[in-house]
Parts: structure tokens; sequence; C-alpha cells
């Protein structure tokens, strides 16, 4: 039988009240607390080390930033997260080499069902509980997210990518373009990188 975070990463119905979550949740604020109200150096550095599953060289984050568990986010190296960035990770984000994030940015991986009989569950006590399906969201390397942008669960994106800012990215993106809008659509190509 699958634990209840197995069940999360697995995209399957969970319920995110699971002690192991919970307590998962509970560390992950702890570690957010150190960082957005640090001003130690090194004790911001080591609870950023401490909360993403694993984090490059030269990791970045400049200003408040918000995750749901941490230890579901890996990023690569020289990745740059601005202010007031929300990782919501009830899956897997992963973040390639010299990603740049610009302010405001959200990265959504649960969603719940388009039918509202099903979007909350019943225990056998009788109490409900939310159900939430999780994606992960893949972002590959040398790619610059601007302000406002929102990705949704499921999504790929590409090697060499720009998002423009105030974009809705929805569906996977290939490598060397520029995308913007709501849902995002390719704008241009871009010289493929060496």
């Amino acid at each position: 039988m699958m634990t209840e975070h197995e069940k999360l990463l697995a995209g399957q119905n969970y319920d995110y009240r699971d002690s192991e979550l919970q307590g998962m949740i509970k560390r992950g604020k702890e570690l957010l607390r150190v960082i957005n109200t640090s001003t130690d150096i090194e004790q911001r550095s080591d609870a950023i080390q401490k909360l993403f599953g694993k984090s490059g060289k030269r990791l970045t984050i400049n200003g408040l930033f918000s995750a749901v568990y941490g230890n579901h986010i890996n990023v690569g190296d020289d990745v740059f997260i601005n202010g007031n960035c929300t990782f919501q990770d009830s899956n897997l984000i992963t973040l390639g080499n010299r990603v740049i994030i610009a302010p405001d940015t959200k990265l959504y991986c649960g969603a719940h069902s388009l039918d509202a009989t099903q979007r909350f569950g019943t225990r056998s006590d009788g109490s409900k509980y939310l159900i939430t399906y999780t994606k992960p969201i893949t972002i590959g390397n040398d790619v610059w997210i601007g302000g406002n942008v929102t990705i949704i669960g499921g999504v790929r994106i590409g090697n060499n990518v720009i998002v423009g800012a105030g974009a809705v990215v929805t569906n996977d993106v290939p490598d060397n373009i520029v995308i913007g809008g709501v849902p995002a659509k390719t704008i241009r190509s871009l010289k493929p990188l060496n």
C-alpha cells in the first residue's frame, strides 16, 4: 500500500492531513521563516540548502520565497529566484542550470477535479478532505522567466527559453523559443546555444 507521500508524487488522490506530509510542511515553514527573515548570510544559506531536495552552486533567492514542502524542489547551478515567488511543490519542481525567475512568479503543481462532486473525499470517520492531484514541473537550462508568470503542473519547459512577463504556461514548451500571453503561445524562435 502506498503512503500518502508516495500517492502525492504519483499524482494520485492523497490526504494532505497525513502526519508525514504535515511534518514535511512544518519543517518547510520553519526553514522558510529563516530564509525570509534572517540577515545572517550563513544561516540563510544553510536553510536554503536544507529546504531544497537538491540545490546547485550559486543559488540566489532575492527576497521573500514561498513553498509548501521545499524538499520537492531541485535546482541546478547559477539559479536566480527573485522576490515574492511561490513554488507550490506538491510534486517535483526541477530547475536546470542558469535559470532566472523574475518577481511574483508562481509554479503550481496541484490541481483539483473539474467535477465539483469530486473535489472532496470522505475519510472512514466521516470527515471530509480536499482532493488534490499533482503533476511535476520541469524547467530546462538557460531559461528566463519574466515577472508575474504562472506555470501549471505537468509542464516541461525546454532549454534556452524566454517566458514573457504575465504569461500563463499550460502546455509544454520546446527549446529555443520566446513565449508569452494567456495562455502562453510562441512569439518567436531563438538561436540555439552551442
